[in-house]
């Protein structure tokens, strides 16, 4: 079944509200990307104006930066330590933006949004 992102028929009252038009194809969304940890799986979905998204179905691999040195490097991913989207999520392996990982560098929290960008990107947390 279809996501709608358009807007409601009813009303705050409870009444309906007639539309003047049908719905759009721009007004169509998608069911939400949940990145795995595991191999790497990508995808390719619509995307507006004629483009297409990269979407990250599972991952291994993270691009860690240090804050302090600035230096980038890409780390495997040994599990996911919390996750502050849904506390099972974590249970699951699931990687959304916000999530803590467990990296071969130490923890890292995830700063790109794997089921938009096709990436992972996080930060090192200093102790």
């Amino acid at each position: 079944m279809a996501i709608y992102h358009g807007k409601a028929r009813g009303k705050i009252s409870g009444g309906k509200l007639r539309s003047n038009r049908h719905k759009k194809r721009f007004e169509l969304g998608n069911e939400p990307t949940l990145t795995v940890l595991g191999k790497v799986k990508r995808k390719q979905v619509w995307g507006m104006g004629g483009n297409n998204k990269s979407v990250l179905l599972s991952g291994n691999e993270v691009d860690v930066t240090n804050p302090k040195s600035k230096v980038t490097k890409k780390v495997k991913i040994l599990n996911v330590l919390e996750n502050i989207a849904d506390p099972h999520y974590a249970q699951r392996n699931i990687i959304t933006r916000g999530a803590i990982v467990v990296t071969e560098l130490g923890n890292a929290r995830v700063t790109s949004r794997p089921g938009q960008s096709g990436r992972i990107s996080a930060v090192l947390i200093q102790k």
